[in-house]
């Protein structure tokens, strides 16, 4: 199926929307077929503030509506027990807020950005998506990330080089309880970083207080070079600060 095939069979659709390569994407394209069309971007402490900024700025560049919901997921102690099936919870109660406020909208098909590279082996919110009948047009038209970048591209999106970004749950480690201060200590030094021009990379929680930096190979010495000045933006925060010799896959 191409995907103005899939908007002409639901010229009606919410989206949710995180405002990154692949949901930007579907936003545009939504728009370009004419379709009836609004985001949906769930705030919690899961996200960090940069990220709610960029969705705005996109839906406004784009001219498309946007509601942004306030979500408390810290006092959901399923989620914040951090067990292996932390992920797929989440995703369920959000993906349920989102119906809540699609249907609240008059919207009857929600929609997300899965790509056909998203491996549902390694993606367990994805089963989420099925359980809760949301469709996925990206996926859904076997249009993978490459292309989806190259298209986003062409439209002049912001998005189109942009690094995945996973939420900061992510950063604490399976079986360590996700507190605020976890979250808060990660998105400042992540932030710090980002500042540092750094690019594609993770800061992860080793309990008590030891930051773990991964980065990718080309990073490794610029990491080096700059050793001094990572330790006086994070030390304030983190007792031990390590480089992660495994090199992160850009992936």
């Amino acid at each position: 199926m191409q995907l103005n095939e899939f908007f002409k069979q639901n010229p009606r659709i919410a989206v949710a929307f995180s405002g990154g390569v692949d949901s930007s994407y579907l936003l545009f394209a939504a728009k370009e077929a004419q379709c009836d069309i609004h985001a949906f971007f769930i705030k919690s402490a899961f996200q960090p503030q940069f990220e709610l900024d960029e969705a705005i700025s996109i839906a406004k560049n784009l001219e498309i509506p946007l509601t942004v919901d306030i979500f408390n997921i810290l006092s959901e102690q399923e989620v914040t027990d951090n067990t292996p099936e932390r992920c797929y919870i989440c995703k369920t109660k959000i993906l349920n807020r989102l119906w809540t406020l699609a249907r609240e909208n008059g919207f009857n098909v929600l929609c997300d950005g899965t790509n056909a590279d998203d491996d549902e082996s390694d993606r367990p919110g994805m089963k989420a998506l099925r359980e809760q009948g949301v469709l996925s047009p990206l996926r859904i038209c076997s249009l993978d990330k490459n292309e989806i970048r190259k298209l986003s591209k062409l439209a002049g999106l912001p998005t189109h080089n942009k690094p995945a970004y996973a939420c900061l749950a992510t950063r604490v480690p399976t079986g360590t309880e996700i507190t605020r201060h976890y979250l808060e200590i990660v998105e400042r030094a992540e932030k710090s970083l980002f500042e540092m021009e750094f690019s594609d990379f993770r800061v992860r929680i080793v309990p008590p207080k030891t930051a773990k930096l991964q980065v990718s190979g080309d990073q490794w010495d610029y990491a080096a070079k700059h050793r001094k000045e990572i330790i006086d933006k994070l030390g304030s925060d983190f007792d031990n600060i390590v480089l992660d010799l495994a090199e992160r896959d850009r992936g």
